[in-house]
């Protein structure tokens, strides 16, 4: 399938489709002090895979994390595309951290997931690369 460059662009990808997921700590400060510390996770989907798999939901339909990230995406314009959060608690000991790396891990898989398809739909080859995480 022939894409355009707008489609091109909203792929963020130069040979396929980008996007990421983020741990983030975040600091929140109050007055002159550090009030609390959450954890959270981030998925930020570029603009054209979220469109392509929001457009064919039905092949998703038994799949209720990526039908969550459907419902839940919100765009945040073409610099960070739809995100969705998959995690967020307060740092209060290192499980956090443990049960954050674990929805990183399912959201790794999850935006995989959503690749292969968008993928496989427009027809792009799918090279495995293979890099360190």
């Amino acid at each position: 399938m022939q894409l355009t460059q707008k489609q091109i662009d909203e792929l963020w990808g130069e040979t396929g489709p980008y996007s990421q997921v983020q741990l983030i700590i975040e600091t929140r400060i109050l007055d002159n002090s550090v009030s609390r510390v959450f954890v959270n996770v981030d998925a930020q989907i570029n603009p054209l895979a979220y469109k392509v798999i929001k457009q064919n939901r039905a092949h998703f339909a038994n799949d209720e994390q990526i039908s969550q990230l459907i419902d839940h995406a919100k765009y945040h314009g073409k610099a960070y595309g739809y995100v969705v959060n998959s995690f967020s608690q307060e740092f209060v000991g290192a499980d956090v951290l443990e049960k954050a790396n674990i929805a990183v891990e399912y959201s790794k898989k999850n935006v995989i997931k959503i690749h292969e398809f968008v993928m496989d739909l427009l027809g792009m080859s799918q090279k495995k690369k293979k890099r360190s995480t």
